[in-house]
């Protein structure tokens, strides 16, 4: 059985990562480094105005992995009448971790940084490079470590009050829909999921503990947004018992989360234009826009 998974793992993944990179209609900068831009998809059925959606690629928060394997989701979701901003943000070092094998998860605090800063500008970006969005139905998706990322976007009121990615007042989103998210932090280091990348992502074990209250979306709860966890019950990447660990947790926070478990699918299906989970995911998003 354990083969068997590996295989579909396998599979999944190079379906997910087969589709070619799909050129976005405009990129813009929302700061100086290279990785601060957003690819803007308009909508391909010539809306003058769509429900926009925020796309936040996963990857363990690591440098390999950046926006350009979620760009065929993008397209897709853009052919469904979305207007689509990919964002991107700063990750982890290619380098490997010291005492390692992979390279670093995230990077503190500059990948909260850019989530934050990206979202703040994102109303006035989306007014100049892509009119047809229109930011007062706005969804924000994120798949994997990106789920996280989506989650904790939705989170920022509940910070504390002496940090900068704080808000005032909760951000003006229709809904997240968190794909296979890192969505409960403890529950993912004890799983050791993605190599550690959690406890990584945090600096290290020594704070890991110290920093769950402004990173971890279990810990942020509840959101007042409306959020939707989809899931594949056969996810060896992220098991569904971190998904089902953040419902908990919102549960118990007086919070109700959709969770939808999909059978006999794994990671990756998610994101993949040619797997029926990715229509699934559509359907969730367009439940939560329109």
């Amino acid at each position: 059985m354990p083969d068997d998974a590996a295989a579909r793992d396998e599979a999944e993944e190079a379906s997910a990562f087969s589709h070619p990179v799909v050129p976005p209609d405009v990129t813009v900068a929302y700061g100086d480094h290279p990785d601060q831009v957003v690819d803007f998809y308009a909508p391909r059925d010539g809306a003058e105005s769509a429900p926009l959606v925020v796309a936040l690629h996963g990857g363990a928060w690591r440098a390999p992995y950046d926006r350009q394997h979620l760009t065929p989701f993008a397209d897709f979701l853009a052919r469904r009448g979305f207007a689509v901003a990919n964002i991107e943000y700063r990750r982890g070092s290619s380098l490997p971790q010291q005492g390692g094998t992979g390279p670093v998860a995230g990077r503190w605090p500059e990948t909260f940084d850019d989530i934050a800063t990206a979202l703040d500008a994102l109303p006035r970006l989306v007014r100049e490079a892509l009119p047809q969005g229109d930011p007062r139905r706005t969804v924000v998706v994120g798949h994997s470590a990106g789920g996280q990322l989506a989650l904790w976007a939705a989170a920022r009121h509940l910070l504390p009050e002496d940090v900068p990615w704080h808000t005032a007042a909760p951000a003006p989103l229709r809904g997240v829909v968190a794909l296979a998210p890192i969505a409960d932090f403890v529950t993912a280091r004890d799983l050791d999921v993605c190599s550690g990348a959690p406890a990584q992502f945090l600096g290290g074990e020594p704070v890991f503990e110290e920093r769950l209250p402004y990173a971890d979306p279990a810990a942020l709860l509840p959101t007042g947004i409306a959020t939707t966890l989809v899931q594949g019950r056969t996810d060896t990447t992220v098991p569904y018992a971190v998904a089902e660990a953040y419902a908990d947790a919102a549960a118990k926070a007086g919070e109700v989360v959709g969770l939808t478990l999909l059978e006999d699918v794994g990671h990756f299906p998610l994101i993949d234009p040619a797997a029926d989970a990715c229509a699934v995911v559509a359907e969730e998003i367009a439940q939560l826009a329109w």
